[in-house]
């Protein structure tokens, strides 16, 4: 696909948005606007390589007199430490978990993207710079997304150098498969273990590291402050989760790649252990939380069974590529074994109403049809509340056509998790997916360099907002995880660190101090509280409201209740939690109640967010903001904005600042998959 647009790259094709409508009026202080001062300019295909060039050096024998914290060793913190390292910067690396390999990173199954064009199916740079700046729905920064697609390839060719072993194609070559809101072959895959292989791959590279003596990892470490000294970021507070000893940890830069938080929904894909807390605390420092509202809702998960759970199992999107996605046309046959509804009894929907894409549209148009279909009445699977939570995802065709053989070979380990978990054999009869909470756009404000509103602090990943928009496409998160890592930050943080060597801070520095007590004094409170209600029992009703009210389809006025509630439980967590065991040892009661203190928080924010943007995109779909066919609504005259949280105080109102998003390589449409 080639641009048609001014190749200068100094014409923007859109305006700045002005908001007339404000249903938030009175929840939140408006803010000065945002500008990223990094944001490079000329034609975009130069941009990354002109900022590689135009930042300065560090040279080697100044590397090794600059500490650097990174928090996080997913893709994203592992990738960035290895890399850290391995130039000669002094690094250490903290992870909640027992080991850097257990990092949620590995959860990921489908696949990485990568702009190849190995199919010959017509893909470039440009083509997947276009696919995710429009499967975002036109609400991510054009240049940043172009950064990515253009170091894709780079990323594949970086972990067949490590030995991650992709699907190859019987004469040796790099295997491809599609996923949603694309027509090309472009997703690298490892079966349905691609994240585990990537993880790998950066853990070694991590490892060897470790054994050279540039990085120094810190397992079992939860980080509870960030160090804020004479305006910059200098350092952290954890608390050592096996001991509980509270520990101070200073360095010339701070690294935040530590996910995203859809766990504030308590029913999600993600790890149970992942939390907001550590991008909060920033946060609460004066760091900017943008798009909080922005969450993905995944199409292909093992429906809910019941009240029981604590989380929910993620079906890779990689299964669409050959399963068909239906529901029966009449509400009377929702109760029949499916082999014995005949195929004119079928409403393959996805492939009857967006023709060009089918089964491939993007997660949140296809997770919003699926609960169309069961609020229709045409949901499948047992009565779970109210309805049936559940569509088939149907491999028939596709053994037909590949044999059951050729099915095992792409998806084995993806359907025999399937059939564990539910005792049905995927083979034979057709899955059950529904919708689910899998990853948020939404994270701290970064500029073009990685660098937060905080001198000093930079965000990578999941953690921050930068790249997806109003909806990821699928396949990206992995391809965005090892860009910032392995290729962006290290280029980027030089910048930063080209000032130095700095002045060394000290463990009695006031701001060092407070920072510390502060974490004391925090977790003496929530010691003493001593009241009746665990908090799982906190996040589990904050999630209910969540999932209600801010979850697929939010409202006006289901906002405002949320609010509300969400203000109700804050209060009464802090009057009537109960933590168990004492926090001079491990506690995991401890440990929960710190994170849903701060979920409670972020979720008030959400909702506020939620709020003051009066239009669909994405995974944030407005029940006042809808086209005639039910379709998201965008409304770029309004919203064409980051909207960046400030934090407001102690039981003050969050302040907006707006950066405007203007685009010179691409032009604002509504999306269409039809």
């Amino acid at each position: 696909m080639a641009s048609t647009l001014d190749p200068s790259g100094t014409v923007a094709t859109n305006t700045a948005a002005t908001q007339t409508s404000d249903d938030a009026h009175g929840y939140y202080t408006p803010g000065e606007p945002l500008v990223d001062t990094n944001a490079p300019t000329g034609p975009i295909a130069d941009r990354w390589t002109n900022r590689k060039m135009d930042n300065r050096l560090v040279n080697p024998s100044n590397r090794r007199k600059l500490d650097v914290i990174i928090v996080g060793t997913g893709l994203a913190g592992g990738a960035a430490a290895a890399t850290l390292g391995e130039a000669g910067y002094n690094v250490k690396s903290f992870c909640y978990q027992d080991s850097p390999r257990r990092a949620h990173s590995i959860a990921a199954q489908g696949g990485i993207n990568a702009a190849k064009n190995y199919k010959e199916d017509g893909d470039s740079t440009y083509r997947l710079f276009y696919d995710t700046v429009k499967g975002g729905d036109y609400r991510s920064r054009e240049s940043n997304v172009y950064r990515l697609a253009e170091v894709s390839a780079n990323i594949i060719d970086q972990c067949v150098a490590q030995g991650v072993p992709f699907a190859r194609e019987y004469g040796g070559l790099l295997d491809n498969r599609s996923f949603g809101g694309v027509q090309v072959s472009r997703t690298f895959y490892a079966r349905g273990q691609t994240g585990q292989q990537l993880l790998i791959g950066a853990y070694q590279a991590l490892e060897r590291q470790v054994a050279a003596g540039t990085v120094t990892t810190y397992t079992r470490h939860e980080m509870l402050e960030l160090v804020m000294v004479d305006g910059k970021a200098r350092g952290i507070i954890a608390r050592d989760m096996v001991t509980g000893a509270i520990e101070t940890h200073l360095a010339d830069v701070v690294v935040l790649a530590s996910g995203g938080y859809g766990n504030v929904f308590y029913l999600s894909t993600n790890a149970m252990g992942c939390n907001v807390t550590a991008t909060w605390r920033a946060h609460r420092k004066g760091a900017y939380m943008a798009n909080p509202c922005y969450t993905q809702i995944h199409p292909t998960c093992i429906p809910v069974s019941g009240d029981h759970q604590s989380k929910l199992t993620l079906m890779s999107e990689g299964l669409r590529n050959d399963g068909r996605i239906w529901v029966p046309k009449k509400k009377e046959d929702c109760d029949k074994d499916p082999r014995d509804i005949p195929e004119e009894d079928r409403d393959y929907y996805l492939e009857r109403i967006y023709p060009s894409f089918g089964n491939l549209v993007p997660r949140d148009i296809a997770s919003r049809q699926a609960k169309n279909m069961c609020d229709e009445g045409r949901g499948v699977g047992p009565v779970v509340g109210d309805f049936r939570r559940g569509v088939y995802l149907d491999f028939a065709d596709a053994i037909k056509r590949l044999g059951k053989d050729g099915i095992e070979e792409k998806y084995d380990n993806l359907l025999d998790m399937y059939e564990r978990i539910t005792g049905e054999n995927p083979y034979e009869v057709p899955m059950r997916i529904y919708p689910a909470v899998h990853y948020v756009m939404g994270g701290l404000w970064v500029d073009y360099n990685l660098e937060s509103n905080l001198e000093g602090l930079f965000v990578t990943g999941e953690a921050n907002f930068s790249d997806h928009g109003a909806n990821r496409l699928g396949a990206s998160a992995l391809m965005q995880g090892l860009a910032d890592g392995y290729f962006v930050l290290p280029n980027t943080i030089r910048e930063y660190l080209a000032d130095g060597p700095f002045e060394k801070v000290s463990e009695d520095h006031p701001a060092v101090v407070e920072a510390r007590t502060s974490v004391e004094a925090r977790i003496d409170k929530l010691m003493s509280i001593k009241g009746n209600r665990s908090a799982d029992s906190y996040h589990k009703e904050l999630g209910l409201i969540m999932w209600e009210y801010c979850g697929m389809e939010r409202s006006e006025d289901g906002l405002r209740k949320a609010i509300d509630m969400i203000r109700e439980l804050k209060a009464d967590f802090w009057t009537n939690l109960k933590v168990l065991g004492t926090a001079d040892s491990l506690n995991q009661s401890l440990e929960k109640a710190g994170r849903v203190a701060d979920f409670i928080e972020l979720g008030e924010l959400m909702c506020i967010d939620a709020l003051n943007r009066r239009e669909s995109c994405g995974g944030h779909f407005r029940a006042e903001s809808q086209t005639d066919e039910g379709e998201a609504l965008r409304h770029d005259d309004e919203f064409a904005y980051v909207a960046a949280w400030e934090f407001g105080g102690e039981g003050g109102q969050p302040v907006l600042h707006k950066e405007d998003l203007i685009y010179t390589a691409i032009e604002m449409k509504q999306r269409s998959y039809k």
